[in-house]
């Protein structure tokens, strides 16, 4: 088991506000289930004040020991969904166990014959393609995570998908009619909470320490 330096690092685990939030939240299955984005079960966060949350969270890696800048995972690495599995270590190759959303495990659980029989076979087909996407970031010349621009993106993409998911697809799948009204009505509902979605994690991720460890 790694070590931790406590003195230099708080730790984040399932206690945490933040990380407790993952795991109840109903609405966050979506970016488990078909974002692949994914919350290691253990984050270590730099009691340096001076950082934003961004630059001082670490993701320890528990096979070979490895810190990990959090930002490896990130949207401008192009590594932040797709960790269906969990996330990739791209130093040993092995995944970092990760939370599972309990919406995601409860759905999981009722559609395990569907897709049980293929998961080992989906597994290792995951990890190659892992190997080829970690291969290429680069953390020297990345700048913090949600600057001004990148939120915006990210709150109209992810409020794009919930729309599709949640006003198209799931009516669709529960035999419910789709009307004109609905659709324009979810529309303009889901890009402002995209948008709300997107300003919350820029201000939560550039938040400065002020915090007391």
């Amino acid at each position: 088991m790694m070590k931790i330096d406590t003195s230099k690092h708080k730790v984040w685990n399932w206690k945490h506000p933040y990380m407790l939030h993952w795991i109840i939240n109903p609405g966050l299955a979506f970016n488990e289930l078909v974002l692949g984005q994914r919350v290691a079960k253990t984050l270590l966060v730099e009691k340096d004040k001076s950082k934003s949350l961004a630059e001082a969270s670490f993701v320890p890696c528990p096979h070979c020991k490895t810190l990990h800048d959090s930002r490896t995972w990130s949207t401008q690495n192009n590594t932040a969904f797709k960790n269906w599995f969990g996330l990739y270590c791209p130093n040993c190759g092995e995944t970092i166990p990760c939370f599972l959303n309990l919406t995601s495990a409860i759905i999981l659980v009722l559609t395990y014959p569907v897709w049980g029989w293929f998961r080992t076979r989906m597994k290792q087909k995951w990890l190659i393609k892992q190997s080829a996407r970690f291969s290429s970031i680069d953390m020297e010349s990345i700048t913090p995570e949600f600057s001004n621009k990148n939120w915006i993106k990210m709150g109209l993409i992810w409020g794009l998908l919930m729309f599709v998911f949640m006003t198209l697809f799931s009516p669709w799948l529960s035999g419910e009619s789709i009307t004109q009204k609905f659709i324009l009505g979810s529309l303009v509902i889901w890009t402002f909470a995209g948008l709300a979605f997107g300003y919350t994690m820029h201000k939560l991720m550039k938040r400065k320490l002020l915090t007391k460890a």
